[in-house]
């Protein structure tokens, strides 16, 4: 991926690639910087050392996103960090990780990025330590990172990112540069960014949505703005912020785009500049089409994406543009296959579904397709396994875990997770049916719902300004067979999200528990 980055230098050499609120890159500074930092760790931290992990203490700036492509100059991958995260949670992710080294991006220096990091005993080298070493010779960084990225191909590992687990250990999903090459490939022929894209990035760097802002800004000379975190429940301060960094193209979790919803930040905040938004596209939950709604209406010449696809599949597959406003208890499709990529839709028999209507298990075939689980070879031949429809030869799927269905027109529907889906008064129910049956009510902004396996409930916890138990029964009876009304109804002021913007389903486990 650093020829794709010399290629944006060798073009637009002055031009802003990276900013944050505080700081900004050209391209010449961001290669170079880059590089610096690739030469140090070839000739420092990880002497002898490629294809292994160089762990960054991350924070919501340019620098950042610099390291990164610095542990890429050495011929490793880099594993972005949130040293914000719990002592014990991160000490079990180095531990399964056993970085080459440890980069602080924070600001931080010394003992206090230790201490603040929460990994004592371990050595964080900061970003601006690493900057200095080289004084006037950077030519020395030159000749150490030339000899790693000849040697590198485009199986190799690029970056790792944690996610949680089902054992409770959490996982490393490992992807390689071909993977984002062929994202990056995919999204320059589907939706032609060019030089002017300016990609608004929200999604913190440990989470894969951000990987589309970086790179794809890359591939075709744009310019990344990192976006501060507090501007995201301040819709006072982000849009002002949008319309004067000239921001264009947002690629942000559903939470994110949802939030500016429920405030009618459009219709409160005055502008001195105009907002000039090509695309707003959103993925990790389903969009709730009354927010979605209400940006179309307000902002009729920007383009709207859904997007969906897990991490192990380099965080996209499907893409739907929306070319109509839905009503409120429609379902939004997830679409078709970014191009050199398969879906197929497989039954628990492991036969394929081609007829609109029947659900089956997402599975993805293509490029996309992660290199595994870091250290974890029986976990990854469980997820990442032989097509059943091949025999004769290797072709390696991905087994989502979510349920979707076909529309007569091809498009694709997410329906629910697998494991969403429960056994209740006889029934099988998809708890994502209730979940948008509750959606296109007017006055509720969200829901969600859990079930109590030992209760026998389904429990719905709902956003909304006024607590209406019996309305909400009285329209549910016009949608759905008794058996799928909830038991229990709990109104919540905020919906309690987790650090990438999801609903937070352990907190709704813990207000059940209460309640």
């Amino acid at each position: 991926m650093i020829r794709l980055l010399e290629r944006a230098a060798e073009r637009f050499p002055d031009k802003t690639a990276l900013a944050d609120e505080n700081t900004s890159y050209t391209y010449r500074e961001y290669l170079g910087s880059a590089r610096i930092v690739g030469g140090y760790i070839a000739e420092v931290m990880a002497p002898g050392t490629v294809r292994q992990p160089i762990a960054v203490l991350i924070e919501r700036n340019a620098k950042s996103i610099v390291a990164f492509m610095g542990i890429v100059c050495s011929g490793n991958f880099y594993v972005p960090l949130d040293a914000g995260l719990p002592e014990e949670r991160l000490g079990v992710i180095l531990s399964e990780l056993s970085p080459a080294g440890i980069i602080d991006c924070r600001g931080v220096s010394g003992e206090k990025a230790k201490e603040a990091a929460g990994i004592s005993g371990r050595s964080a080298v900061t970003f601006e330590e690493i900057l200095s070493y080289y004084g006037k010779d950077a030519g020395r960084a030159d000749t150490l990172v030339e000899e790693r990225i000849a040697e590198t191909i485009d199986t190799d590992p690029l970056y790792a990112i944690f996610t949680s687990g089902s054992t409770g250990v959490p996982k490393g999903v490992l992807v390689s540069h071909r993977s984002v090459m062929d994202l990056t490939d995919a999204f320059a022929e589907v939706f032609s960014f060019d030089e002017g894209s300016v990609f608004g990035n929200q999604a913190p760097f440990d989470f894969d949505v951000s990987v589309k802002d970086i790179y794809n800004a890359m591939k075709c000379g744009g310019r990344v703005e990192v976006i501060p975190k507090r501007m995201f429940v301040r819709p006072n301060l982000l849009l002002p912020y949008l319309a004067e960094r000239e921001i264009n193209t947002l690629i942000w979790a559903v939470s994110a785009v949802r939030i500016v919803a429920e405030f009618r930040a459009l219709d409160e905040v005055r502008l001195e500049k105009p907002l000039r938004l090509r695309y707003i596209m959103f993925s990790g939950e389903v969009m709730p089409v009354k927010s979605l709604n209400y940006f179309m209406e307000r902002m009729p010449e920007t383009v709207f994406v859904n997007l969906y696809g897990p991490t192990e599949i380099t965080c996209n597959c499907t893409y739907y543009i929306v070319d109509r406003q839905y009503a409120p208890d429609e379902m939004l499709p997830i679409g078709r296959a970014f191009p050199n990529t398969r879906i197929l839709l497989l039954d628990e028999q492991q036969r394929r579904i081609n007829e609109p209507g029947k659900t089956g298990e997402i599975c993805v075939a293509g490029s996309c397709l992660a290199l595994g689980y870091w250290n974890a070879p029986a976990r990854t031949a469980e997820s990442f396994c032989q097509n059943p429809e091949i025999k004769g030869y290797s072709g390696l799927i991905y087994r989502t875990g979510d349920l979707a269905y076909f529309r007569e027109d091809g498009s694709l529907v997410f329906a629910s997770r697998k494991d969403f889906q429960i056994k209740h008064m006889g029934h099988r129910i998809e708890l994502g049916e209730i979940e948008a049956a509750l959606n296109g009510i007017e006055w509720i902004d969200v829901s969600c719902c859990l079930y109590d396996t030992v209760k026998e409930k389904i429990f719905c916890f709902y956003q909304a300004e006024v607590e209406d138990r019996k309305g909400i029964v009285k329209i549910l009876s016009t949608k759905l067979p008794k058996y799928m009304w909830p038991n229990k109804y709990i109104r919540v002021d905020a919906m309690p999200l987790n650090a990438h913007g999801k609903i937070d389903r352990r907190a709704l486990e813990e207000l059940k528990e209460k309640g």
